[in-house]
């Protein structure tokens, strides 16, 4: 897992080769115990939830 970015306890990853779930190119975000997965480019929620 690669961290592109990590600020305010936020933190932003992507796994090279995690295309067997979700098809897409796509960023994992950590932020209090919560994550989601996001597309890249259209933003759409994949999968989780981040409040």
């Amino acid at each position: 897992m690669a961290v592109i970015s990590m600020y305010y306890g936020i933190i932003i990853s992507m796994y090279y080769f995690d295309n067997r779930q979700h098809h897409l190119p796509h960023i994992h975000v950590k932020y209090q115990g919560q994550e989601a997965v996001i597309s890249i480019p259209e933003g759409k929620l994949l999968e989780g939830n981040i409040v």
